[in-house]
């Protein structure tokens, strides 16, 4: 029979993350979710530098499960005049990271970002801290911070209305945080530069949403040899937010999406990181139903949840709270997990920052006693379901 459990994960940045591989091991998890983040994007993730993650991971007692994320580079994402180079290197990683035993490998198609918030530190009524999206605050950006040309012709006149009169209220330090809040992206890794970003949002208005659909497949065949070859499932993450942004095409956010990128490809490597949090907050997702169609090609899941607002803005729930139903999440996830020969893993993305956290250092959302709270509701949430005790 095959093992009826999903494989608990946690990701961790490497050896600067302020949450240690000990606390990992306290919080309940066995696999480790990491990625090179010193390697430039582009560049071939060498044996040596595999390893030596590796090992520091397995003395520790744990297992590398995931890499996340082996990053697409823009030139792939906008098959510029050196995108077959660097898939090249992509295709050397993939080959790389398979002879050091690592099969599932999520990435990314998002131009330029990868997930965008407004606010790191909203205050919830219980005093932790969560991840916020609000879109005011993303229109006073685009339109007082970047400046983009034409911007004002993505939102309504109420919402327009409304970031013209906080605007006219905020001080240059709460302007400058948000500007630090939106291009933050993932930590360890370079800031995205204001100019940089304006030109990178005119190439891909150019591309747009059929061109950047085109390109990911044309990466996915691309690869689509040495994944089968060396066994690789690599697994697309959702847009997060699920809908255009700044101007810039989205491609990986509903469920057409979904079964788009599935068919064009159609093959056993081609997979989905299914996270709940990111097609969450698309306010016509059906969350169940999408995991429902495509849950025999998800070969990872993130599992967090969200509270949308009115105007479509979220906030980061607590991982059983929120719009997304993780209770029908969960009872698919396991009983496709049961047909597998390999457990699903599966990671407590995100998470409150609380309790002692509140005082320390943390990369945003990825503190550790919101994680590990959301870890043993979900590891609970798991035996509920199933009736198997671990």
């Amino acid at each position: 029979m095959a093992n009826k459990k999903l494989e608990q994960t946690w990701r961790w940045y490497g050896p600067e993350d302020p949450v240690s591989l000990n606390d990992v091991r306290q919080a309940g998890a066995t696999g480790i979710v990491t990625a090179l983040h010193h390697i430039p994007h582009g560049e071939v993730w060498p044996i040596p530098d595999i390893m030596e993650r590796k090992l520091i991971i397995e003395s520790a007692g744990l297992t590398w499960s995931v890499v996340e994320s082996l990053p697409v580079h823009e030139e792939i994402k906008t098959k510029g005049k050196s995108a077959d180079q660097y898939i090249e290197n992509y295709r050397t990683s993939l080959q790389n990271l398979a002879a050091c035993g690592i099969t599932v490998v999520c990435y990314n198609f998002m131009p330029v970002l990868d997930w965008t918030r407004t606010q790191l530190d909203l205050e919830m009524t219980d005093g932790s801290k969560a991840l916020y999206f609000n879109w005011v605050d993303l229109i006073i950006f685009d339109l007082y911070v970047l400046k983009r040309a034409g911007a004002e012709k993505d939102y309504t006149k109420e919402l327009l209305s409304q970031a013209r009169a906080k605007y006219e209220a905020l001080d240059s330090h709460t302007l400058e945080q948000l500007r630090i809040n939106v291009l933050m992206g993932i930590p360890n890794e370079k800031e995205i530069e204001l100019e940089s970003l304006r030109n990178s949002i005119s190439e891909y208005q150019k591309i747009g949403f059929s061109g950047l659909r085109n390109n990911l497949v044309y990466f996915l065949e691309s690869v689509a040899e040495v994944c089968r070859t060396s066994s690789i499932q690599l697994t697309i993450h959702p847009d997060d937010p699920p809908y255009p942004i700044l101007g810039l095409p989205r491609i990986a956010s509903t469920l057409d999406d979904f079964v788009f990128i599935l068919e064009s490809v159609d093959q056993p490597f081609n997979g989905i990181c299914f996270c709940t949090g990111s097609l969450g907050a698309g306010v016509n997702n059906d969350v169940p139903e999408i995991l429902n169609r495509v849950k025999k090609r998800v070969y990872f899941a993130h599992l967090r949840n969200v509270t949308k607002q009115p105007d479509g803005s979220f906030y980061e729930a607590d991982h059983l709270g929120g719009d997304v139903n993780m209770f029908e999440i969960m009872k698919l996830l396991t009983q496709e997990n049961t047909s597998r020969e390999k457990p699903i893993p599966f990671r407590p993305d995100h998470g409150h920052q609380m309790l002692d956290d509140l005082n320390k250092e943390s990369n945003p959302g990825y503190s550790a006693i919101g994680r590990l709270r959301g870890l043993a509701e979900l590891r609970g949430l798991e035996i509920g379901v199933t009736g198997e005790y671990f």
